[in-house]
């Protein structure tokens, strides 16, 4: 199985904490050069010193980046592509708060839209002409289980996952041709802040303790666990290489088997 990304530039969003990081690594054992992007400067070097280098010729490095400051972004994502082509992204964004949709102020599905599609938008365009040059692109989303079954109090997340994924959807249909792939992966419960977030409001909510609600979520996970970010890494590594390249347009759930549809 052809597994190996040496000579690739992989672009990973969201990759100085959690699975966004945990992806950068797996990539980089794989032998990919890896820009990592995120806000923070600080975490981002931090994340960048714990990046494997498979070989001598192996660079990474990092952008600063606000995914709502568009135009910032666009001019920064295009400095690197220019520098290096980049064959391979993963999108990855914290989610939106929670709460219910019909409650949701405009403003929050609008700040939600911008930082995840439009962001996702304005990079995809910024690195799809190197990718169509070399004739081998791989652009993985993380978004969520919410795709095929929305999670309850996650109203605003739901809404703007499932559009990601039919924007991933349309592009996978429109640049297959070209040797580029777009897929989605949808993790399920992970231990990251944004699971610790959840545990918090869930309690908040209902009163009970954060253990009992963690009990609760892993009831409806037939694993009986929570996810490492290394276990939803490592399926993004999968799709963003060579053997994966019949693969497109597909949601991939990592969920330990909790999402019950098919």
């Amino acid at each position: 199985m052809n597994l190996q990304l040496s000579g690739k530039h992989a672009l990973v969003c969201g990759a100085s904490q959690g699975i966004g990081r945990a992806a950068a690594i797996e990539l980089a054992q794989l032998g990919a050069d890896v820009t990592l992007l995120a806000r923070g400067s600080e975490s981002l070097q931090r994340a960048l010193d714990e990046l494997p280098r498979v070989d001598a010729a192996q660079k990474h490095g990092f952008i600063a980046a606000d995914m709502n400051a568009h135009a910032a972004l666009r001019a920064q994502v295009e400095a690197v592509a220019n520098a290096s082509a980049v064959s391979i992204l993963v999108n990855n964004s914290g989610g939106p708060p929670g709460g219910s949709a019909h409650a949701a102020a405009l403003d929050d599905f609008r700040i939600a839209f911008n930082q995840h599609l439009i962001a996702a938008q304005i990079i995809l365009q910024a690195i799809l002409p190197g990718m169509q040059a070399s004739g081998y692109g791989r652009i993985i989303n993380v978004i969520s289980t919410s795709v095929k079954e929305p999670i309850r109090n996650l109203g605003v997340s739901n809404t703007i996952r499932g559009a990601v994924a039919s924007w991933a959807k349309t592009l996978a249909t429109e640049l297959g041709s070209h040797g580029i792939t777009v897929n989605n992966v949808l993790p399920g419960y992970t231990r990251t802040q944004r699971l610790d977030q959840i545990l918090a409001d869930r309690s908040k909510a209902s009163g009970n303790s954060e253990q009992q609600v963690a009990e609760a979520m892993l009831a409806t996970v037939p694993a009986r666990r929570f996810a490492e970010a290394a276990e939803i890494a490592s399926a993004i590594a999968f799709l963003a290489s060579p053997a994966a390249g019949y693969i497109n347009g597909i949601n991939l759930p990592v969920d330990g088997g909790r999402t019950a549809s098919l």
